[in-house]
């Protein structure tokens, strides 16, 4: 069968069928389009560029800066508020809840919210660049963190996603830090919660759980992973979702590249420091310092004699 036949006579079954079985369509048929990612993307930069003004695609505004925020942070809000009710209406059909009726009322309270903490969520910010700067000796300016460093581009997403999360938005702050973790490798769930002055060191390979509770004044390397171990499930073998999963870290803590540690009872002291390829589920006490062994040089060592290969007799 040629393609154009193909294409009138067995194309509308297989679009039948995708229409049918799309979750989107479903949402669709109720009356509201979730938002695609692109369009949640457009709102993080827009939120990006008002907290790094010139430093994310878009040159620095025009004119009076406040004059130039507000029309900014106007039409984010508005679309936002938007994306968001959209979210959790298909939230509520997705756990059959049926008698809240209050969806449009959640997006507008976690709009303002959100709106209303972005000054602290830049004075966050601004402790984190400097965090970067005191603890990278290669860091030459703020300027070069603010625009080179992914580990402040994943954490500045991160702190905008938390506060949506602690919202009870469904569905966007995760979207957010998806977004984050493919523009730079870092993986930080955004109900994890981050104190000031955080500094991921490279970053790439970086996983940070979502009951995972950071102090103040934590550095961490590459490839780090802040999880958890095997959880328990309910009766029917499904995972038992709301419970304390990953590690707590205290204030000033280092944890070098490669380290996993995992489980919502271990605890991190403060002042501790994880060696490099640490494999911790247990908690240590503050000011610990957690190595594995080092390896022991060779030494005086004779190399193995090679014997000469044998004369074969014709």
């Amino acid at each position: 069968m040629k393609l154009d036949q193909w294409i009138n006579r067995s194309l509308p079954a297989v679009v039948k069928n995708l229409a049918h079985d799309s979750t989107c369509c479903k949402a669709s048929s109720k009356r509201f389009n979730l938002a695609g990612q692109r369009a949640v993307h457009q709102l993080v930069d827009g939120l990006l560029g008002v907290l790094f003004p010139g430093c994310h695609g878009a040159p620095p505004p025009a004119g009076h800066l406040e004059m130039a925020f507000n029309i900014q942070l106007r039409s984010i809000a508005l679309a936002l508020a938007e994306q968001i009710e959209h979210a959790c209406r298909y939230q509520c059909e997705f756990d059959k809840c049926r008698d809240c009726g209050d969806c449009r009322r959640k997006a507008e309270a976690a709009v303002i919210s959100l709106m209303e903490e972005l000054p602290a969520i830049h004075r966050l910010l601004q402790s984190d660049i400097q965090a970067a700067y005191d603890g990278d000796p290669a860091a030459r300016s703020l300027m070069e963190i603010v625009m080179s460093y992914p580990g402040l581009h994943a954490i500045a997403i991160h702190r905008l996603a938390h506060q949506l999360y602690l919202q009870d938005v469904p569905l966007i702050p995760r979207v957010m830090s998806e977004l984050a973790h493919s523009r730079t490798g870092i993986d930080i769930h955004p109900g994890a919660r981050i104190g000031k002055a955080f500094f991921i060191d490279h970053g790439t390979g970086v996983v940070i759980g979502e009951t995972c509770v950071i102090g103040r004044h934590v550095k961490i390397y590459q490839g780090v992973t802040l999880g958890a171990l095997s959880f328990p499930k309910d009766e029917q073998g499904n995972p038992i979702k709301g419970i304390k999963r990953h590690p707590d870290v205290g204030d000033n803590v280092t944890i070098y590249a490669g380290a996993t540690i995992l489980g919502g009872a271990t605890k991190v002291g403060a002042g501790a420091v994880i060696g490099a390829n640490v494999w911790l589920t247990h908690s240590v006490p503050p000011g610990a310092k957690v190595y594995n062994r080092q390896p022991d040089p060779l030494r005086n060592v004779t190399p193995p004699k090679t014997r000469k290969p044998r004369k074969s007799r014709s």
